[in-house]
């Protein structure tokens, strides 16, 4: 189905039309009805000759009701703007049609009404001339009565022709729903109605509310209960959850949308379009300097006050009153309802840059901020330029797919920042080696906590040889040991390359520069045995000595164990103590040991 939005001045026959073409009263309000006048929301419902299902979302005329009528017109993919024959352009005309340019809608059909009350053609050719310089300058024209009929079935062929110009909607897209209208059915519960502009929602779906979740117990579109609906549609939801939904919030796909109160925009003014300007004056249009510090921000059904605060150019940063779920991308509606009677009070479009922009604390950030947004567009790779590391989900909350692999898990990243991250972990390994010396490395956590990274494995992914992750340390250098560390231990190698298992004394490791500290830092990186006190060796000796001890006859004494060991009792004691600890020998009795894979 498709869904068309009306728009134009107070009682310019938007309900008389709605009603001609669909044979329903979109007027739902007893007091709209005797007063003649759209107060809120209607909806109404027809079949076009091709087939395809229409229905209508009918917004109320007058100035008061502005804001309801951006409620019905912002989800909208298209429009019918309606003037009447007899009247003309006139101040509301004009301020619809501000909106509609500001928001950035481009498919609709301009609709001369009461065309037999007076001759249409100069209502038509000032209305064109009004939308000549807006998106709805090549909107097709009609001159109709609702009270006659006259024009209507051309008109249901200009809306053939309009929905089938529309572009399809993406049925994978995540959900929002802005809701328009929120009741409670006598046994049904909570029902929420909107307009759904893309997405697919069925029963049983679990979506997400300001202050929890929701599921969908039930939905109907055009009064007619289904099991699912795809955008683009009108619908009505029955909801079960704790929570409340009110008018103006959003129903959502969990964590496909990011809820912000702070984003930075470029600002487009609205009313400069057409002849006469603003509202029939001659003044230029406003600058982002010209916005008054508070104003209303409209999108969907949503009217949230907001603070502006330019920060150069035509970029503009708001702070929302309550958060709403947005993507880079959207647009919004900048309203000053404080505006005298008669003036225009819709001052801009807003289309969002950023849905979570960095503080600007340093003098002159604001600056620096406005002139890398100027050239920004929507897209991943400027994200990753400002927030220089995002995850997948991160960046589909913010409506951008990622455009690249990602460097770690699902951690993308912006690439220049990516490779100094890589010199600045080489940097502090080297720093953290000469602060502390006879440690084996840098530990990974440490490294995170320097470089300001929110996870481990992106420290990790990031060692590049030399650098080596060791035992949760990054090493330099396969051994992991300190360069004087490791001088000494390729000393004592070099010693110990005739007689293995010979292990010097004291003394002499401290003349090889390899003191208690030293030999502790050794052993854990791996670069030395400690057989025991006092009693280190290379690694690995422990089992060459089990291999030349299995050679002996069985069981053997220490006396013999030292001597093909060839080495001193002080060591051959402690070794095979150590053997007989690892389970590679065992005690037979009070003096002699066997090798466990050789008995006999």
């Amino acid at each position: 189905m498709h869904v068309v939005a009306t728009a134009g001045h107070v009682d310019h026959g938007k309900s008389t039309l709605v009603r001609a073409l669909t044979g329903m009263e979109p007027d739902r309000l007893e007091e709209e009805r005797r007063r003649g006048l759209t107060i809120e929301l209607g909806y109404a419902w027809t079949t076009l000759p091709s087939g395809e299902r229409l229905a209508f979302v009918d917004v109320p005329g007058h100035e008061r009701f502005l804001g309801t009528m951006l409620a019905g017109a912002g989800p909208a993919p298209a429009v019918m703007f309606v003037v009447a024959a007899d009247e003309g352009w006139m101040p509301q005309s004009q301020e619809h049609l501000v909106a509609l340019e500001a928001l950035g809608v481009r498919h609709g059909l301009l609709v001369v009404t009461r065309s037999d009350l007076a001759d249409p053609g100069p209502a038509i050719e000032r209305a064109r001339l009004r939308l000549a310089a807006s998106g709805l300058g090549e909107a097709e024209a009609l001159a109709v009565s609702g009270r006659t009929g006259q024009g209507l079935d051309e008109l249901r062929g200009a809306l053939d022709r309009l929905v089938a110009a529309l572009p399809a909607p993406d049925p994978g897209a995540p959900v929002r729903l802005w809701i328009d209208r929120a009741f409670s059915v006598r046994g049904s519960g909570t029902v929420v109605t909107g307009t759904l502009p893309a997405g697919t929602v069925a029963a049983g779906d679990e979506l997400a509310l300001p202050g929890g979740p929701v599921r969908v117990r039930a939905l109907e579109c055009l009064k007619e209960q289904v099991t699912s609906v795809t955008g683009v549609a009108r619908v009505a939801l029955n909801l079960r959850g704790r929570v409340v939904p009110e008018r103006g919030q959003a129903l959502v796909t969990p964590g496909a949308w990011t809820d912000t109160a702070l984003i930075d925009v470029r600002i487009s003014p609205a009313g400069a379009t057409g002849p006469g300007g603003r509202g029939g004056d001659d003044r230029p249009p406003l600058t982002a300097h010209d916005l008054p510090r508070r104003l209303t921000a409209h999108i969907g059904s949503a009217a949230v006050v907001c603070e502006v605060r330019p920060l150069g150019g035509e970029i503009v940063r708001l702070r929302l009153a309550t958060p709403l779920p947005l993507h880079v991308g959207d647009v919004l509606l900048l309203r000053d309802p404080g505006r005298e009677r008669g003036e225009v009070r819709v001052l801009a479009g807003a289309s969002v840059l950023d849905v979570r922009p960095p503080a600007l604390r340093r003098r002159g950030a604001a600056r620096e901020r406005a002139a890398r947004l100027a050239a920004a567009g929507p897209d991943a790779a400027f994200l990753l330029g400002t927030h220089r590391l995002l995850r997948t989900g991160d960046l589909l909350a913010m409506g951008c797919a990622p455009g690249g692999r990602p460097v770690c898990g699902d951690w993308h990243a912006d690439p220049a920042y990516w490779s100094g991250l890589g010199e600045r972990l080489a940097e502090e390994v080297r720093r953290h080696a000469a602060e502390h010396p006879l440690e084996p490395g840098m530990p990974v956590e440490a490294a995170r906590h320097e470089l300001g990274l929110p996870d481990r494995r992106l420290v990790a992914a990031l060692v590049r040889a030399p650098l080596a992750v060791a035992d949760g340390r990054i090493v330099c250098g396969p051994s992991g040991l300190p360069a004087p560390v490791a001088r000494a231990v390729e000393r004592l190698g070099a010693e110990l390359s005739a007689r293995p298992f010979l292990a010097p004394e004291a003394g002499r490791l401290a003349e090889l520069g390899l003191g208690p500290r030293e030999l502790a830092a050794a052993v854990r990186a791996g670069g030395l045995l400690r057989v025991a006190e006092g009693i280190v060796l290379l690694p690995g000796a422990d089992v060459r000595a089990a291999e030349v001890l299995a050679r002996l006859p069985q069981p053997f004494t220490v006396s013999q164990a030292r001597q093909a060991l060839d080495t001193s009792r002080r060591v051959a004691v402690p070794l095979l103590e150590h053997l007989d600890r690892r389970g590679i020998t065992e005690r037979v009795d009070e003096i002699h040991r066997r090798c466990r894979n050789s008995k006999k």
